[in-house]
């Protein structure tokens, strides 16, 4: 069953005047938070398909059917995934990779946006939706050479439908939206075969200059775009509450499009709005705005100690909506999975990790003329002759052996 049409301010029929609504008093500091930190375990604003406990629950809006081997395949998905993320942490910590972005507790949010995006799709990641890349068919190694420092990113954006990681804050939300406009000016937007994009953000991102303007630019000019807030409560050391005073997605209100707010620890739900959402932009109906309400289960970075701004007590009561867990349980509870099933895809995620790892140990460091080989598709003489000055002068620290075998 579809949502409502979200009815545009302006489009309404009542023409009905009258002097305007008392002012609401200031609300307190209290109020704002217990506003912000609405639990997931509902709430009329919440939309929630799978328990914390597993129970499968109904919306009366987005209601999602799937088959067996398509949640059996969710499932793996996530489990992949963290186990990817898992290694790619202590790959860091080991001195392999010279930063990690960890996004661990946010698997259900990325892998249901992921899977709700179609071929003719474009993601604009930032630099933490390694589960995104894996639903654009990223394989995991294909990330290293970000956090290693030997490449900007291996794969073809466009053959991928998946742009480059994007470490300016927000950014990719203005990409997004350019993107977006030019699919609406070329006419591939209509119909349910259309375009869309999805650009992917944090809360804190949406303090950015850039998200506002992406914001307005979309709106202006109802580009099929998804800005999918994944809000998983910290900006880095700063909390929900330093960010802004109402939940991030009734700020979509203020651009004129629609905003909803999904529980990004259940992969169904964050699949049911996503494909809605996508849907909305194809027909010509965008864009629209998705707060992914989740928790981000390990440091922002691993340059980053959490422990020094938040509570045990907070990572406690969030892992008991792990969203691992949570479907792992609805499988088990509903016979759609069995403990054979479980211990196949760890076994898979085994294999993973060890080709992950070898890959990291593995991966060649390359040449210095690659800077220069990387810039045009054809090489200009001034580069090429900044491309020989540079090797010449390398080759001057070259070892060179010297008289009585010293060096």
């Amino acid at each position: 069953m579809s949502p409502e049409r979200w009815t545009r301010p302006g489009d309404e029929t009542d023409t009905a005047t009258g002097p305007p609504a008392a002012t609401a008093a200031k609300p307190t500091r209290e109020q704002v938070i217990a506003g912000l930190r609405a639990t997931s375990e509902g709430g009329a604003d919440l939309v929630q398909l799978l328990s914390p406990e597993g129970q499968r629950v109904e919306h009366p809006a987005f209601d999602i059917d799937l088959t067996d081997a398509e949640l059996r395949d969710l499932y793996r998905d996530m489990v992949l995934v963290r186990r990817a993320d898992r290694e790619g942490n202590a790959l860091q910590r080991q001195g392999q990779l010279g930063i990690w972005v960890p996004l661990l507790g946010q698997e259900a949010a990325q892998i249901g946006a992921g899977r709700a995006l179609r071929s003719q799709d474009m993601a604009f990641p930032s630099y933490r939706e390694h589960g995104v890349a894996w639903c654009r068919g990223i394989d995991p190694t294909d990330l290293l050479g970000i956090f290693r420092g030997t490449d900007h990113g291996s794969w073809d954006p466009i053959a991928a439908g998946f742009h480059l990681y994007t470490i300016v804050i927000g950014n990719q939300c203005l990409n997004a939206a350019g993107y977006a406009m030019g699919q609406r000016f070329d006419g591939k937007v209509g119909d349910a075969d259309g375009e869309a994009t999805m650009a992917f953000f944090g809360d804190g991102a949406t303090s950015q200059g850039d998200v506002h303007e992406a914001m307005v630019w979309a709106a202006v000019y109802d580009s099929p775009v998804v800005f999918f807030c994944q809000n998983n409560q910290w900006a880095i050391s700063e909390p929900l509450e330093r960010q802004t005073r109402v939940p991030i997605y009734q700020r979509a209100a203020g651009y004129g499009f629609p905003g909803i707010r999904v529980d990004g620890n259940d992969v169904l739900a964050s699949l049911a709005v996503s494909r809605w959402a996508l849907d909305e932009c194809r027909q010509g109906n965008g864009p629209v705005l998705i707060e992914a309400y989740t928790y981000r289960m390990d440091a922002h970075t691993t340059s980053d100690d959490p422990s020094r701004y938040r509570l045990s007590d907070e990572m406690e009561a969030w892992k008991l909506k792990d969203p691992i867990e949570r479907l792992k349980a609805h499988l088990l509870r509903d016979r759609i999975a069995d403990e054979d099933f479980v211990r196949s895809i760890d076994a898979e995620a085994d294999e993973l990790a060890a080709r992950f790892r070898d890959f990291c140990f593995n991966m060649p460091e390359p040449p210095p003329e690659r800077i220069f080989s990387e810039v045009y598709a054809e090489e200009t003489p001034q580069l090429a002759g900044q491309r020989e000055d540079y090797l010449r002068y390398l080759a001057g620290f070259a070892d060179e052996t010297l008289a009585g075998g010293v060096r």
